[in-house]
């Protein structure tokens, strides 16, 4: 029977994905999606290791669950499973006597309010949440429960397969919602939210996650007065940490620094929110287990790959924030290069954290020093379109008029190895842009001697091969083929086979916050960055940032709306390379 993460039985929370680091009482909690997870990642049985009574518990769910699936796993396909072989665990995993308390810090915030706390919701309406759990808000704010709640519910929305009433799960989410008010550098006021979250707690063995949705320069007076005043007691601490994570090298590993006086590694999550989109996360699904692409994935076959990032609006009156870190510090250092990495790393040993992330680290260390001259940066200035007129950056009364922060980049990076030794990887973001999108674009060499030549005239690249993984919004992956058209002459047409996720299914994409928080939950270390992870992006991009700001580089100015500057065509010519995304095209 088909899997579903929504309705499985109590104990197969027992079936999870193998964590490096041994899973708290609390993963037994997550029953109902835990198989999503499980199933992804081939049926491992995770080995839980506690102390006590709950330890001998657990180490029975584990046998039990293993005795039941290992006939099916070895003589059937995963699918194969029949749930019913684990109705007999319920009793084990219903005894649970564990609870998680998720604190957002800045929950006022707009990301709190737009993202954090819908994500939380959607998490609990698809019944992935623990049993036992309390979300808490803090902020400076003044606020009762009542006002919180309020403010929370208007952003909540409703799954579109709905199952159960949403009004009545709306309020079953919102009585599980409380607010405390301090100061975020207040050791006092977080031994004040130890108490309350002690009161939801009970007696129960504790695990907090605390979600710093506030800026970069308080991180570490929360994480130290969170460490210090409001840390579990017996269960597990975890810190999500949002980006920036720094500004270059010396300001991220000051961080870091500061943050491992109070958190080891592993209660550190350093949250990309792009790494948890289903497209980014289907990369490797559709590399490593789709005999066609992986032979392909080398420079002997890819001519070149892009990673695109464009918005169709400016900084709209906060140019304030954007202005100290521009487009490449707020994209491409961490979105862009993380899908990279994702896209040109080997084979990992396994699907564990710690193998996928090690290979990651291998190729951001394995890059080519970025070179000025293989960059172009540009900047949105005032343009008039329908009668309409759209400010350019500096009018945005947050940013200085003399502001030379790019609000475009586009960039030629080269990893140096076996693999890709000269393949171009062209990363391009932009702000104020024609349209509004991310896409990863592959670009294969030319048909040696094609016999089919004369049919394409003199102008090759439209007979390439292209595959493109269209991350948002309307997600696709679409390969684009020649073939010839029906009749009695020879004349060849370019199509697309193309997967269109909101046409093959039918079940609505969860949005990228869900899939880190729960990981962040279940101690699911994959989509978040190690430190190494980060030393090493920001050695290849800091020498640049560097070389820009002191040189005070002026960006060429691009009209708002329009399709960049026209440096990144010249760049992307310097190599004999047509950006994918600006020629006409048949969409998936």
């Amino acid at each position: 029977m088909a899997l579903s993460c929504m309705r499985c039985s109590p104990a197969a929370g027992a079936v999870r994905r193998g964590l490096a680091s041994a899973a708290p009482p609390a993963a037994l909690s997550f029953a109902r999606c835990g198989l999503r997870r499980a199933a992804a990642l081939g049926w491992r049985v995770a080995a839980v290791t506690t102390t006590g009574v709950q330890g001998a518990k657990d180490a029975g769910l584990e046998k039990a669950a293993r005795s039941a699936s290992q006939s099916k796993v070895e003589n059937g396909s995963p699918s194969e499973i029949i749930l019913d072989d684990f109705e007999d665990l319920s009793p084990l995993s219903e005894n649970d006597d564990s609870t998680v308390s998720i604190t957002v810090v800045g929950a006022s915030g707009d990301l709190a309010k737009k993202k954090i706390f819908p994500a939380l919701f959607a998490l609990y309406y698809e019944d992935c949440l623990p049993k036992h759990f309390t979300i808490f808000g803090y902020a400076r704010s003044k606020m009762t429960d009542a006002e919180l709640r309020n403010m929370v519910s208007k952003t909540l929305t409703c799954r579109i397969d709905k199952r159960e009433n949403c009004n009545e799960k709306m309020e079953e989410f919102l009585k599980r919602c409380f607010y405390h008010s301090g100061q975020y550098d207040s050791e006092e006021h977080f031994m004040d939210l130890d108490k309350k979250l002690k009161q939801h707690e009970g007696s129960r063995v504790s695990n907090r996650l605390f979600y710093l949705s506030i800026p970069p320069n308080i991180f570490l007076d929360v994480v130290k007065c969170a460490s210090k005043s409001a840390s579990s007691g017996n269960g597990w601490t975890r810190v999500i940490v949002e980006k920036p994570f720094g500004r270059d090298s010396d300001s991220s590993s000051a961080l870091t620094r500061g943050l491992k006086q109070y958190l080891v590694e592993d209660q550190i999550f350093r949250i990309d929110h792009y790494l948890g989109k289903e497209l980014v996360e289907n990369l490797s699904v559709l590399r490593f287990s789709n005999l066609v692409f992986e032979p392909l994935w080398s420079r002997q076959y890819i001519r070149n790959v892009q990673l695109i990032f464009s918005e169709d609006f400016g900084t709209e009156g906060r140019g304030g924030y954007f202005d100290r870190y521009g487009i490449i510090r707020d994209i491409m250092q961490n979105h862009l290069l993380q899908i990279l990495a994702l896209f040109a790393m080997e084979t990992p040993v396994s699907l564990e954290a710690e193998d996928i992330r090690n290979e990651k680290v291998k190729v951001l260390r394995s890059m080519k020093p970025l070179q000025l001259e293989d960059v172009v940066i540009g900047q949105y200035k005032s343009h008039t379109k329908g009668g309409t007129t759209y400010p350019g950056y500096t009018e945005d009364k947050t940013v200085p008029k003399d502001s030379v922060t790019p609000t475009f980049a586009a960039a030629a990076l080269f990893i140096n190895n076996a693999r890709w030794d000269g393949v171009p990887f062209l990363m391009k973001a932009g702000k104020a842009l024609h349209t509004k999108g991310a896409e990863i674009r592959v670009q294969f060499r030319h048909v040696p001697g094609n016999l089919y030549k004369r049919s394409f005239g003199t102008d090759l690249d439209t007979a390439t091969n292209e595959l493109v993984i269209r991350v948002q919004p309307d997600e696709a992956i679409y390969l684009k083929i020649n073939n010839k058209i029906p009749g009695l002459g020879m004349r060849l047409d370019r199509s697309n086979l193309n997967l269109h996720y909101a046409a093959r299914y039918s079940k609505e994409i969860p949005d990228a916050y869900e899939r880190l928080l729960l990981d962040a939950i279940e101690g699911e270390r994959r989509l978040f960055i190690r430190s190494d992870e980060l030393d090493a992006a920001w050695e290849l991009f800091t020498p640049l940032l560097k070389e820009l700001e002191e040189k005070r580089i002026a960006p060429e100015l691009y009209p708002y709306g329009s399709r960049g500057p026209v440096g990144a065509h010249y760049l992307a010519a310097k190599y004999n390379v047509r950006w994918g995304d600006l020629t006409t095209e048949q969409k998936a």
